[in-house]
């Protein structure tokens, strides 16, 4: 005779198994969707008080179509910002565009907190976007913090400048390294022997969901050729 009990905790334990299956698809999913969707919604909010009224997209369906079609148009302001962004970038790359882009430069150098932010910023903004440079290439584990245990680092470019004839002192190979902190928020910046590096054959994408994800998210392993 069949328990009744033992029969209702295994539907419970079916439908338990279900959703957290359907949750690990639909919550990836879900976050992605939220997150372009408010990265759009920001942008909208932020480039759209910038264009006339009689301009802006309900405006226009509202004189086409009447008022009764009248409705907020989601992703204006994306596809403002591509095209400006485009504008920009093309207008960077002639004579007058440089020379322009240049006495601006001047101009936010003489400004002793605005440079230095600006600096910043467009350093890192050169590294990631321009193909020209190079970027975190290299992934390598670091014993870090203490003698014993090692994490995942990315290793960037060697020293240069003041920083290169000081560490010269303490060693003839130095590398930098960023090691970020779960869930990768946060991070340092470590100037460490190259030799004292394990450089790993992981890509980078596959450390920092690593990283992202407290050690849940592995890469898959390679398929021998």
């Amino acid at each position: 005779m069949t328990d009744p009990h033992h029969h209702k905790r295994g539907i419970l334990a079916g439908l338990r198994a279900s959703f957290l299956t359907g949750l690990v698809v639909v919550l990836p999913i879900g976050l992605t969707i939220y997150l372009v969707w408010a990265v759009v919604g920001w942008l909208d909010g932020w480039i759209l008080p910038l264009i006339p009224s009689a301009y802006k997209p309900d405006a226009l369906i509202r004189d086409l179509f009447g008022p009764e079609y009248e409705f907020p148009v989601r992703g204006v302001g994306v596809l403002v910002f591509l095209l400006f962004t485009i504008l920009v970038g093309w207008l960077a790359k002639g004579l007058i565009g440089r020379s322009v882009i240049r006495q601006g430069e001047q101009f936010v150098d003489r400004m002793p907190v605005v440079r230095s932010v600006y600096g910043a910023i467009k350093q890192v903004a050169e590294t990631f976007f321009n193909k020209k440079e190079q970027g975190f290439d290299k992934v390598v584990l670091i014993e870090f913090p203490r003698p014993g245990s090692w994490a995942l680092g990315f290793m960037s470019t060697h020293p240069k400048g003041e920083l290169a004839e000081r560490l010269e002192t303490l060693g003839p190979d130095m590398a930098a390294v960023f090691v970020g902190l779960t869930p990768f928020t946060s991070g340092m910046l470590l100037f460490v022997p190259t030799k004292d590096l394990m450089i790993l054959d992981m890509g980078v994408d596959d450390a920092a969901k690593l990283i992202v994800s407290g050690g849940l998210v592995y890469p898959l392993p390679k398929e021998p050729r």
